[in-house]
């Protein structure tokens, strides 16, 4: 219950204070521009409840500057088509029930055949309002006055408060995916030095996976950079800045599959062995080196945050550099503890040669993550595998245009006398 408590605790952090962001600043915008067109709209005495001016503003009011004006049209399609249905129903028959439906329903309809898309709900909330308050007579002109006010607030607004380029919370979501995935090598690697067996296999597969949830949240937060640049007056040092974070994070998005599929090929080697001999999936020595491997490879994504943030990113490169040269040092001695016979053991020569292949890619993927946007030809072009492809199936045991997704299967077929 405390765990829980505190994993809560630290999820409530993130979101209100989560690094590069401004506490407050769009609730502060969404709230300046509704009072703002309030009051601009009594002032111009439109009506004696201008609610449909703040709730343009409201609507209108985005994250980014591109957004605003971009989906701004569509919010005042919204509007302005709930309030042509009710100041039709309104002059009818008024406000009954089944005149709310007839409302809910034609604004609905008109909305589809506009097209309004995800604006679609904005004309029938905003014809059920109008009904409340009246939309009969000349009601119906000053709402769309109104809107069309509103709109305008609301647009102004975010021009004029300090459009943010969400530069820095994207440097700092990479930063955070980096680090996420450099602790779950830590946790790996140390998992890996103590007992094992298929329940420590599935744990680890399971939590390689969770990590996806910071992949897709660092890649939702670079998309929102690169939007924010769009008709933004200052953003030419955000497009120079766009390719590095984009570079940084495909690459660190791979190296997540990557873990992925190693984790999984030590998952597929553990139930190989039969229920009594899972430890045995790898010796002592075979998952001391792993560990230790793996214990490179989270020094070495750490070091990728700097690049993402641009803080002294060319220092963090040659660090990079340096652990990825341990890296090889590592591969090569994990290449000689796993070496098998094939013809003695085919089995654990594809599972072998499965996770050896997610190793050399995990060495390839790091390094692209820490390019230049500038360099010409990616570090898979230049790199030399240590792995050497079988003559007939490949590592995997697969033909050579089978797909194979982070978390395929590997797994030999078992020997009869393994239970299933």
């Amino acid at each position: 219950m405390l765990g829980a408590s505190a994993r809560l605790h630290e999820q409530i952090r993130a979101t209100l204070l989560r690094r590069g962001r401004t506490p407050g600043l769009r609730t502060a915008k969404a709230t300046l521009a509704v009072i703002t067109a309030y009051l601009l709209a009594e002032v111009l005495h439109l009506s004696e409840h201008p609610i449909v001016a703040a709730l343009m503003a409201l609507l209108v009011v985005q994250l980014t500057l591109y957004k605003t004006l971009i989906h701004g049209l569509g919010h005042i399609g919204g509007v302005l088509t709930g309030v042509l249905v009710a100041f039709g129903v309104a002059n009818v028959v008024g406000l009954t029930w089944w005149s709310l439906g007839a409302v809910v329903a034609g604004s609905l309809a008109a909305g589809r055949l506009l097209r309004l898309g995800p604006h679609l709900f904005e004309a029938p909330i905003t014809a059920m309002l109008l009904l409340e308050v009246g939309a009969g007579g000349v009601h119906a002109l000053t709402r769309v006055a109104e809107a069309l006010l509103g709109a305008g607030v609301g647009i102004t607004v975010s021009v004029l408060i300090a459009p943010p380029l969400y530069l820095q919370p994207a440097g700092e979501a990479i930063g955070d995916l980096a680090e996420r995935m450099a602790t779950f090598a830590r946790d790996l690697a140390d998992g890996l030095r103590g007992p094992w067996s298929r329940s420590a296999a599935d744990y680890w597969l399971t939590q390689a996976r969770a990590v996806r949830e910071e992949v897709l949240h660092a890649d939702l937060t670079v998309a929102r950079a690169e939007e924010s640049t769009r008709l933004h007056p200052h953003a030419r040092s955000a497009r120079d800045a766009q390719p590095r974070l984009r570079i940084t994070l495909t690459g660190l998005e791979r190296c997540h599959l990557t873990l992925r599929t190693l984790t999984r090929a030590i998952l597929d080697r553990t139930y190989f062995m039969p229920l009594p001999e899972q430890s045995a999936a790898y010796t002592p020595d075979q998952r001391a080196a792993l560990a230790d491997l793996l214990i490179t490879t989270a020094a070495a994504l750490d070091s990728v945050t700097p690049i993402a943030t641009g803080t002294n990113p060319d220092t963090a490169r040659h660090r990079v550099e340096a652990h990825l040269a341990e890296l090889d040092i590592q591969r090569h001695r994990i290449n000689t503890l796993l070496s098998v016979d094939p013809q003695t053991d085919q089995a654990a020569w594809k599972q072998h040669g499965a996770l050896l292949a997610s190793i050399d890619r995990l060495r390839v993927e790091i390094a692209a993550a820490a390019r230049q946007a500038d360099e010409a030809t990616p570090p898979e072009a230049t790199h030399t595998p240590l792995v050497t492809a079988p003559a007939h199936p490949n590592q995997h045991g697969l033909k050579p245009h089978d797909d194979v997704g982070p978390d395929t299967p590997i797994v030999s077929p078992k020997p009869s006398h393994i239970a299933q």
